[in-house]
């Protein structure tokens, strides 16, 4: 184990740093070891070293390369940024962060065409320990958020990973799922693996059966992954028979299911060993849910809970000695562990990733077709989801009459799509006229969130818009609604005072100074409406007569009718009634 800042150099009676021999990537069958790395690492950094920029934004996807050129700034005495995802209109919002942009091609270029045969040769570097590097991530305030962090601060953090978990690393060959444009990626899958002369694999595993190729070919392993991918492996062919088994998991980016960790407890004689941190703070403390389910101290790092509830880390990754407070709610056990208890702020864990709600509700209030918006995490089956409630500007409204509730949802995800990383785009979209603001004027997030619930009354309202006193709106008949239920047997047909109903509970408090429900007139049912349909209900107000005229249909054809009249008496009365 070496510090990261002597990789690159040499001493008295050692070519390198680590033996030449020693392996750093695994690719394929073949194996790239540490004089092909200083060699290529060499080659990239007297490219750097004729070239003015100082900060470059590091978009490569293959892990030895963006290892090799990372390190060559860090030789060159360069300053590396490394953006949360190469999105265009999110670059687009960082220029100001980065002089010169390196992706997977212009490495191809440097390399293909070094500055010169002498100044490629590989030589010794010395590496400033507080030499610079930028990540990013989403602040809550909803714009991306840098933090700048020194070399000297990872390296505390390899030596703290190599404390608590080297005897079960050691001899091991890192296999990840996780990317390396965030710190966790970036800790596991690259810096600690090369701090300790131990390779990492440069395929990124995605299912079971990729993850069963490289461990026939690299034999002894740990997995990086992340708890979305955790949750879905199990159900996928080849996981329950991966020979030889995975040493262990690691995971991070949120907490773990205790059915899956139950699952790889079960498989695997041992559940994923969780780490719990941040790009502020590194890693904070760890746990395996078969062991419990609070989170252990990371060893060398002091925690406390604030009078609020709030965490708060005194770490050596940080960079100074002070108490840094976190976001998080915590609270102790009597063992000294502690257990997590929600956010202060609004930035959520998707799929291992940190996502701002204020940066997606920002970035989508942008678009012409956007007046309002309110996006809010969904729980049960959509868990590690996010859904979006709209109102819609005059434009959208106009396209979503043009162009139907799915191509304007589309829209605005490929919008979103340009600043976003994509684990982040809502999956549910309704359209509202108007946000439920409360009588304080705040937002409940559980007032969002009942959006995407089918009302009391059964229904589920996808998406409305206003035109003067014409309201429309497109519903959803849930297929389990119980009005199905002997009505008829072998044929569901959704009865049509279920509709009556509906219609009057969405007119109700449309008609000013409406005190009564007097009766109903005209009233037609011409289509029967099944199990699913989407429909289509338009109201059209009469004020002065205090008169809400209703249509249902259901693509091209009408499905029932009628006019609700409001009266002053409470009378119920059914006027004017047409056969079905």
């Amino acid at each position: 184990m070496i510090h990261l800042h002597d990789l690159l150099d040499a001493s008295a009676d050692a070519p390198f740093a680590h033996p030449a021999g020693t392996p750093v990537c695994r690719d394929g069958a073949a194996t790239l070891d540490f004089a092909a790395f200083v060699a290529r690492v060499s080659t990239l950094a007297a490219a750097f070293d004729t070239q003015a920029a100082q900060r470059y934004a590091l978009c490569i996807d293959d892990p030895f390369d963006f290892a090799c050129a990372l390190f060559a700034l860090f030789g060159s005495g360069k300053h590396p940024v490394i953006p949360a995802n190469a999105t265009p209109g999110y670059l687009a919002d960082l220029a100001d962060a980065y002089d010169l942009l390196l992706d997977d091609a212009q490495i191809a270029a440097l390399l293909a065409n070094p500055a010169s045969t002498s100044a490629a040769a590989p030589r010794a570097r010395r590496i400033d320990p507080l030499a610079p590097l930028t990540l990013f991530t989403s602040g809550s305030s909803g714009t991306p958020k840098p933090i700048r962090k020194t070399l000297a601060q990872f390296d505390a953090e390899v030596h703290t990973l190599e404390a608590q978990f080297g005897a079960l690393a050691d001899g091991a060959t890192m296999l990840s799922g996780v990317p390396h444009h965030h710190i966790y990626g970036l800790l596991f899958r690259v810096m600690w693996p090369l701090a300790a002369g131990r390779a990492f694999d440069r395929q990124l595993m995605i299912e079971p059966l990729q993850l069963q190729t490289r461990l026939a070919q690299c034999g002894t392993a740990l997995v990086v992954s992340t708890p979305a991918q955790l949750s879905r492996w199990p159900a996928l062919s080849g996981f329950a028979s991966l020979d030889p088994a995975p040493r262990g998991f690691f995971s991070s980016g949120g907490p773990l299911a205790a059915e899956t960790a139950r699952t790889y407890a079960a498989t695997f004689d041992a559940a994923p060993l969780e780490i719990y941190g941040s790009t502020e703070t590194g890693g904070i403390a760890w746990r395996r849910q078969d062991a419990g389910d609070a989170w252990t101290p990371v060893t060398g790092i002091d925690v406390r809970r604030e009078a609020d509830g709030a965490l708060s880390v005194r770490s050596p990754h940080l960079g100074h000695d002070d108490w840094h407070r976190t976001d998080d709610l915590i609270a102790f056990d009597d063992a000294g562990r502690f257990r997590l208890q929600g956010r202060l702020d609004r930035v959520i864990k998707l799929a291992g990733k940190r996502v701002s709600l204020p940066e997606l509700e920002a970035r989508l209030a942008l678009h012409p077709y956007v007046s309002q918006v309110a996006v809010v995490p969904l729980d049960g089956a959509n868990r590690d989801r996010v859904g979006a409630v709209v109102v819609l500007s005059g434009d959208g409204v106009g396209a979503l009459r043009a162009e139907g509730r799915v191509r304007l949802a589309k829209t605005l995800r490929r919008h979103l799509a340009a600043y976003v990383d994509v684990v982040a785009l809502p999956r549910h979209w309704r359209f509202r006229v108007a946000l439920p603001f409360d009588a304080r004027g705040k937002l409940p997030a559980a007032a969002v969130a009942a959006a995407f619930d089918a009302r009391a009354d059964g229904v589920e309202v996808l998406a409305e818009t206003r035109d003067g006193d014409v309201l429309r709106y497109e519903l959803r008949v849930p297929p389990t609604l119980i009005h199905f239920a002997g009505h008829f047997p072998g044929l569901p047909i959704l009865p049509g005072v279920v509709q009556v109903d509906w219609a009057m509970r969405l007119a109700a408090g449309q008609v000013d100074d409406a005190r009564a429900f007097g009766s109903l007139e005209k009233l037609k049912f011409t289509a029967p409406v099944y199990p699913g349909a989407l429909l289509d209900l338009t109201l059209t107000l009469d004020r002065a007569r205090r008169r809400v005229q209703f249509a249902f249909r259901l693509g091209e054809r009408d499905c029932a009718s009628g006019v609700i009249v409001y009266r002053d008496q409470d009378q119920i009365q059914v006027q004017d009634r047409e056969p079905a």
